[in-house]
């Protein structure tokens, strides 16, 4: 592929590109993790009480935390490829800002295992029994959070890249970090549930997602700076 353009929409859009290809390339690791979600969402409903209303209660806290081991699945080899292959390096000595480069490779991640796990949603909810509005509103959820773990996976596997149990250590970073935004996730859809509206939780989970586009591709480029180091 040719080399990034200088200016950082380019680079971004030539990150972007680039990752989405070689990710279709390894469409097995992308069915894995939407196998995983899939599998965790329905093993609940078979290993607890079939109450339907205790499966409702329980369905928002379900669908998040299977999207988020579901995202851990693949964080790992966000920055390892191109780190053994030297295109890491190549991107550090980019004339392309490198935050937007970064910014790229995390918006193809999203898009390649976030995406998919928010068109899953509804059928997730449905196995639970969620209403057609809940389950709306556990997608939109699902939409603005999902982002925000790929940014916090992104830093982490930079600040883990090259470590020995890498994979272990990323998730002992991510995992208590993930968890407010699991917290208002979750508690979209039981807020919207109990008659008290979403707006809140998931306003709280936009802040989270401008937060994390504004300050994230420069944290991750500084951490990827400090392992190429």
């Amino acid at each position: 592929m040719n080399a990034p353009a200088d200016d950082a929409l380019g680079g971004l859009w030539w990150a972007c590109r680039r990752d989405l290809k070689l990710a279709m390339r390894s469409r097995t690791e992308l069915a894995v993790i939407v196998v995983f979600f899939l599998l965790v969402t329905s093993l609940f409903p078979l290993a607890v009480s079939p109450d339907p209303e205790l499966l409702r209660s329980i369905a928002p806290g379900i669908a998040w935390v299977a999207a988020l081991l579901a995202s851990l699945l693949g964080l790992s080899r966000l920055f390892a490829a191109d780190h053994a292959d030297g295109t890491l390096e190549q991107m550090v000595l980019a004339p392309a800002p490198l935050p937007a480069l970064v910014a790229g490779k995390v918006l193809a991640h999203w898009l390649a295992t976030g995406v998919p796990l928010v068109l899953l949603a509804p059928l997730a909810g449905l196995q639970f029994g969620l209403a057609a509005d809940a389950i709306a509103v556990l997608a939109a959820s699902l939409a603005l959070g999902t982002p925000i773990l790929s940014w916090l996976g992104a830093i982490a596997a930079a600040l883990t890249l090259g470590a020995r149990g890498g994979a272990s250590l990323l998730a002992l970073l991510v995992l208590p970090l993930a968890v407010p935004v699991l917290i208002f996730g979750a508690g979209a859809v039981e807020s919207f549930a109990s008659g008290l509206g979403a707006d809140a939780h998931l306003s709280l989970l936009g802040a989270g997602l401008i937060l994390a586009w504004v300050f994230g591709p420069a944290a991750a480029a500084l951490a990827v700076r400090i392992a190429h180091e």
